[in-house]
């Protein structure tokens, strides 16, 4: 029995051994892999998509069509790769048996389909509803991103109840931003829309404030920004003052009408000058003029007037005194010089029918101040005859006096320099003028003066009489005319109504 089991044994062990060679022999052999790369939902072939396999038997690129196909791959298991730049990998295990071929089509993603997109931003200042604003308003918000990696920008929409139009602000990288000019009175509303450059962008939700009512500033002026003149207001202790046209235009001589709340002033546009009028705060711009524009022999020292309780402008151009509308229309000539000389300036109340003018030569000098009827016909001589530069017109309430400045020095030059120019009131009851700038500093000069509107005081610029030096306004007490107090530094062409 012992004999039986040691044949036995050992020729199942031999058997066992020789069949089991005999599966791994068929086993062995060649196949291929064919198969379709596709942009994951649109089904678009991708062409150039490196297809390969682990263990390594060989690589191919996917044609035009997306098609790739790897033959005489060893029978035995493998994981195949789809890859291309800015897509995301693709893998898939595959078992190649001999003498077969199997097919496996890849969808892939762009590297980004896993991102995910933005969190809306959180709005925080100014707090929603919030009232009575300055119209320089600083916007605060907070943005994340749940992928941290992620660079955010954001867009603020801004728009107000006033129109449908709504202002962009676009790229930015911080969560604040200081918005300016602003109308007064205004509800706005503001949204943030963030960004993360591979989702589409996200809003907020929109949150109001609203700006406060206009101060009553009564006084405007100019003052140079980047060598522009700029229009501002204040109030009537030179406080609270506020810019009112753009830093980017050049706007000068304001003039302010109590009855219509407009503003009107002079604007370059291109190589002309042309008359402008807007609202208190800057907003509603208009242009006036357009075929006639404004001109003279120095812009700087060009003066209008406004007409008729606001509807209309008197303003000068060459020899030539014009009336306009407002709007732009009816415009007529009311006054020519009969020698050639040039219209500077001109000031009209609105209480009567007189005008002042003032003209001179092609150099501004041989001036001559005095008054004209509606019918362009003169009146009252006020001066002439005299050397030097003189100006700065204006007219009191009731008509009695009229205010202008000369340069006593007599000095002419080529820059339209003054040496001592000094304020006159002139009394059309008695024909006699006053010196107002008795206690003006030596060495300075007093120019553009203006009555207050109750015309106990006078409001004009003073500035040294280098031509270079800061021009700062003043006011004066007709009756105290050592009372001399600054209003507002660094400024020019004051007007008070």
């Amino acid at each position: 029995m012992q004999f039986f089991k040691n044949i036995i044994i050992p020729f199942l062990a031999v058997f066992l051994v020789t069949s089991c060679s005999e599966d791994t022999i068929d086993l062995e052999g060649l196949g291929s892999v064919t198969g379709r790369v596709v942009e994951n939902g649109s089904n678009e072939p991708i062409e150039n998509v490196k297809i390969s396999t682990n263990p390594s038997s060989s690589t191919v690129f996917t044609d035009e069509d997306g098609f790739y196909k790897i033959e005489n791959i060893p029978s035995g298991e493998y994981s195949l790769s789809a890859q291309k730049e800015g897509l995301l990998a693709e893998f898939e295990a595959i078992s190649i048996i001999p003498d077969r071929e199997i097919e496996v089509v890849f969808e892939m993603d762009v590297e980004t389909a896993s991102n995910r997109p933005p969190n809306a931003a959180q709005l925080i200042l100014p707090a929603d509803n919030t009232t009575g604003l300055p119209i320089e308003v600083e916007l605060k918000w907070s943005g994340s991103d749940p992928d941290t990696d992620d660079e955010l920008t954001y867009i603020v929409s801004l728009r107000n109840d006033l129109n449908s139009e709504i202002e962009l602000f676009e790229n930015l990288m911080d969560t604040t931003l200081v918005i300016s000019d602003l109308s007064f009175g205004v509800k706005y509303f503001w949204q943030v829309i963030t960004n993360d450059g591979i989702n589409d962008p996200v809003n907020s939700t929109s949150f109001s404030f609203e700006t406060q009512n206009p101060p009553n500033n009564r006084v405007v002026f100019t003052r140079l920004i980047n060598g522009n003149s700029v229009i501002f207001s204040s109030d009537e202790d030179g406080g609270t003052i506020l810019q009112l046209s753009s830093s980017s235009k050049n706007s000068f001589r304001p003039r302010r009408n109590e009855s219509t709340e407009r503003i009107a002033f002079l604007q370059s546009v291109g190589s002309q000058t042309h008359l402008f009028t807007m609202d208190e705060d800057g907003s509603n711009v208009r242009q006036v003029t357009n075929q006639i524009p404004v001109s003279g022999f120095n812009l700087e020292e060009i003066d209008f007037s406004w007409d008729s309780n606001g509807s209309k402008l008197l303003f000068p151009n060459q020899d030539k005194l014009y009336r306009i509308n407002t709007d732009g229309s009816g415009i007529e000539l009311v006054y020519q010089t009969m020698d050639g000389s040039l219209v500077s300036e001109v000031v009209k109340n609105s209480q009567s029918g007189i005008i002042a003018l003032k003209t001179n030569n092609l150099e501004g000098y041989d001036v001559r101040i005095f008054t004209i009827n509606e019918s362009g016909v003169e009146q009252t001589v006020i001066l002439e005859g005299v050397n030097g530069a003189a100006g700065g017109l204006d007219l009191s309430v009731d008509n009695t006096k009229l205010l202008y400045t000369r340069d006593v020095s007599g000095f002419e030059s080529a820059d339209y320099r003054r040496l001592n120019s000094r304020m006159f009131m002139y009394d059309f009851v008695n024909s006699t003028s006053v010196d107002l700038s008795e206690d003006k500093p030596s060495g300075t000069n007093d120019l553009d003066p203006r009555f207050s509107p109750n015309d106990v005081s006078v409001i004009y610029v003073n500035t040294s009489n280098d031509g270079v030096s800061q021009k700062n306004i003043q006011t004066l007490a007709i009756d105290d005319l050592s009372s001399r107090e600054r209003l507002v530094a660094d400024a020019a062409m004051p007007d008070w109504e």
